[in-house]
């Protein structure tokens, strides 16, 4: 088990560092194929514009929600406090990386615990993975949602990351009952999420009858993890296309639904949509609402400029808010 939790905590500090350091997003979410109309005589006044926004009976200043990235390793914890000061003070949703780290190492807790320290007032999102949640039960959700006493959490699955990394989870069986049995009764909202491969109308039809309080849908055209695993493998010789070689890394880069396309499908199906994947300005983000999505969720744009400074981040964070508020300016909003 110890040698378990080392290797969790190390490649939450390799995927930060690649992610930091490496080209890894790959494809195209398909914002570039809509188009908002032009209102040429919108009748408002910008200054006015309001993008508050309610998500799961909490109040936002905005649409844009600081997607889960990073957590599990001490060198992560500069991050997720930059992270939450820029939520704090901006009205932002957020949510955190993945808890397994913290929850097979309880050292760890305080990589995520600061963004409540920090964010005391935000709609924060506790994160844990499908098979922890299948092999774990309800216990580790409640412990994922108390370490940051979170107003959600996210069940996330990510079985083409599992698929390609070495150390991979490679069963998938009993997961939706998992999520089934966590979504009967338990104490926060419960938000399904994919992370770059998109989610489909059947799969999010599954996941509202299994009671989802929302779901992410996480699409291709964005950060790609299949791209982050290949770059963190080593080489093995012996059998290309061995779970974990990065050669079947690298054929799984362009694996999935692209976030529009994943939007479109699951919009109409059952509840509230967060729309993440490859979203890189406040167009991108007018475009995902016209589209049907509740919250813009935008991990790697909001993380580079965090590791550059808190001023940085903030000036990051506003650009997109004044994007936004203009979209919706000049599509009459």
């Amino acid at each position: 088990m110890v040698r378990e939790q080392h290797s969790t905590s190390s490649r939450k500090l390799d995927h930060l560092r690649i992610c930091l350091e490496q080209n890894i997003e790959r494809g195209d979410p398909g914002f570039s194929d809509v188009r908002l109309v032009h209102d040429a005589l919108p009748e408002c006044d910008l200054d006015f514009i309001d993008t508050t926004v309610e998500f799961l009976g909490h109040t936002c200043a905005s649409p844009l929600f600081i997607a889960g990235m990073t957590g599990g390793h001490p060198g992560t914890k500069e991050v997720n406090c930059a992270l939450a000061r820029s939520a704090d003070r901006f009205g932002l949703g957020m949510g955190v990386g993945s808890q397994r780290a913290a929850l097979e190492n309880p050292d760890l807790e305080d990589t995520f615990s600061i963004v409540r320290e920090e964010a005391p007032k935000a709609f924060l999102v506790a994160n844990i993975g499908a098979v922890q949640l299948r092999d774990h039960g309800s216990e580790w959700a409640e412990r994922a949602v108390a370490m940051i006493d979170a107003d959600a959490i996210a069940v996330h699955l990510n079985f083409l990351q599992e698929a390609v990394q070495p150390e991979g989870d490679h069963d998938a069986r009993g997961c939706l009952a998992a999520i089934r049995d966590l979504c009967d009764g338990f104490r926060v909202p419960v938000i399904v999420k994919e992370t770059g491969s998109g989610i489909a109308a059947g799969t999010a039809r599954l996941l509202w009858e299994a009671g989802a309080d929302a779901i992410d849908i996480g699409g291709w055209g964005g950060t790609s993890w299949a791209a982050v695993e290949g770059l963190r493998t080593v080489p093995e010789p012996p059998v290309s296309g061995k779970p974990g070689h990065p050669a079947l890394s690298v054929v799984f880069e362009a694996w999935g639904l692209p976030t529009v396309t994943s939007l479109i499908e699951v919009a109409g199906t059952g509840g509230p949509i967060i729309a993440t994947g490859g979203i890189r300005n406040g167009i991108d983000m007018a475009k995902a609402i016209a589209l049907g999505a509740d919250l813009c969720g935008v991990a790697l744009p909001l993380l580079r400029p965090a590791m550059q400074g808190e001023d940085e981040l903030f000036r990051t964070v506003t650009a997109f808010a004044d994007e936004l508020r203009v979209a919706l300016f000049l599509s009459g909003a």
